[in-house]
């Protein structure tokens, strides 16, 4: 996979070079998607004690692991835009532990701006998209999207000791470890999901350049709305209408969406906590 990623902008293989990464991707994908489910399980936060976990989450890889904030009394990471914000998480079944998270910051009125207009307006350059040429209340933002390090599977992470965590072999089975590259695809795509349930269809991320060029070989098109800047590490912002997704997903991950979003929204027994209530406005209004 890696000389394929050397080749694709190549002139003249470039394009035939992406058809086979695409190709690759959603095969993997849709193997992936037949166990996923088996060992993560995506859900909304929508209790106190379930967005607490998510908070502590989040202080683990922004605060403790990457330095991004300061570490807090609480070990909690939380900020205005939690307010209205929609929490999602994935979990690891046998472990129990939280996987990964990420939320969905809501707009209903002209004031509640989403972070990247509060603090990244000079990276929205392009003309013809930005919030504030929508409804308040079709806008979202996808923010905080953390793994934490025993969930990452890289070269880097094998040998014992190292900085960002090391997987235990011994303790995960090869199929999960198969599926942990997609912990952070299947935030994306919870997102989308939530963006999509909720009406809110224009969506907007800042996320690395080099990020947004790998989800769009599997078919996640967002749409780069001006040049990189400094923002912890060189990040872009980026625009998609999750109304879209749907046409542009590859067939593997495209399964893996519909796989999402069963555990994301299905019908909960009469009398329980999330009973629908995940989109309440009153409910968000709470967080």
């Amino acid at each position: 996979m890696k000389r394929l990623k050397a080749l694709a902008d190549k002139p003249i293989i470039g394009g035939v070079v992406k058809k086979a990464m695409a190709s690759l991707a959603s095969n993997d994908a849709k193997t992936i998607s037949e166990h996923f489910s088996q060992y993560l399980k995506p859900q909304i936060a929508d209790t106190d004690q379930l967005r607490h976990e998510v908070y502590k989450l989040r202080h683990n890889v922004y605060c403790e692991e990457l330095h991004f904030e300061d570490v807090k009394e609480t070990y909690e990471e939380k900020d205005e835009f939690d307010l209205r914000a929609i929490h999602c998480f994935v979990r690891h079944i046998s472990s129990n532990n939280l996987a990964g998270t990420v939320r969905l910051i809501t707009s209903a009125q002209d004031h509640e701006l989403l972070p990247i207009e509060q603090f990244c307006s000079h990276a929205l350059t392009d003309t013809d998209i930005s919030p504030m040429k929508y409804a308040r209340h079709e806008v979202c933002e996808i923010s905080r999207l953390a793994v934490p390090a025993a969930f990452r599977k890289r070269e880097i992470d094998k040998h014992a000791g190292a900085a960002t965590g090391a997987i235990n072999e011994q303790v995960f089975s090869q199929t999960e470890l198969r599926c942990f590259p997609y912990i952070a695809v299947c935030l994306y795509l919870s997102a989308a999901a939530m963006s999509y349930k909720t009406k809110r269809y224009h969506v907007f991320v800042m996320m690395e350049p080099r990020l947004a060029r790998s989800l769009s070989f599997v078919g996640i098109m967002f749409r780069q709305l001006g040049q990189p800047i400094e923002f912890h590490g060189k990040r872009a912002a980026y625009y998609i209408d999750s109304r879209e997704l749907k046409k542009t997903l590859s067939q593997g991950y495209l399964k893996l969406l519909q796989a999402i979003e069963r555990d994301l929204f299905e019908l909960k027994k009469p009398g329980s906590p999330s009973s629908g209530a995940v989109f309440s406005p009153k409910l968000i209004a709470a967080h």
